[in-house]
């Protein structure tokens, strides 16, 4: 069985918000939300200061803590381990908002914020077809990209190639093949403390 996964490479990243644009563009997020952020902060002292990047994004969490919240039963995860809002059944409660430890799932008003005050772009405008208002948004690991053999529009966007996408469970996929060459680094999650058993991996 397939179960996706993502392995970014924190010592690869320039933050240089490429995949933030993708992600924005392929998935018509509204201004004001990121699904796919990079936090940045400043270690050290002067002269060894240095800036830090980390991008940040759903963890397709094996135990996922906005599924379990949800009242509507709109959280679900796919047999291949992508976690998903069903926005029929999805009912605003904003439980799942409250649940996920990572602040990676959203509420989004309407059809929310619109990039110039009184104009919707045809982009816009396309992307509003395909979605409810008043409902959870979240990364989707660009599943109908990857239902056609694509890869997340933020791996493929990556000019400096810190993100690898693929099966945790497939020893000669693309994530598998690249911890091989980077042994013994070990890749970590974020909050494991939470346990929800992320499928979002990082390396230093």
């Amino acid at each position: 069985m397939t179960r996706y996964g993502m392995l970014i490479d924190l010592r690869r990243c320039i933050s240089c918000y490429a995949c933030v644009t993708a992600c924005k563009i392929e998935n018509g997020v509204p201004p004001d939300i990121y699904l796919d952020d990079v936090l940045q902060t400043e270690v050290g002292q002067y002269p060894d200061a240095r800036r830090v990047f980390l991008p940040i994004l759903c963890n397709h969490c094996e135990e996922p803590a906005c599924l379990k919240a949800c009242p509507s039963h709109a959280i679900y995860r796919t047999k291949d381990g992508i976690v998903l809002v069903d926005e029929e059944k999805c009912v605003g409660a904003r439980a799942c908002v409250a649940a996920c430890p990572y602040g990676r799932i959203f509420f989004v008003n309407g059809y929310g914020r619109t990039y110039f005050p009184d104009y919707v772009t045809p982009w816009e405008e396309y992307h509003r077809r395909k979605r409810r208002p008043d409902k959870a948004m979240k990364c989707t690991f660009c599943v109908h990209r990857v239902r056609d053999g694509k890869k997340p529009a933020c791996v493929e966007t990556c000019p400096a190639g810190c993100r690898i996408f693929g099966d945790l469970d497939d020893p000669k996929s693309d994530i598998n093949q690249y911890l091989n060459k980077k042994k013994p680094a070990e890749p970590f999650v974020l909050k494991p403390e939470a346990g929800t058993k992320p499928k979002v991996y990082y390396l230093l």
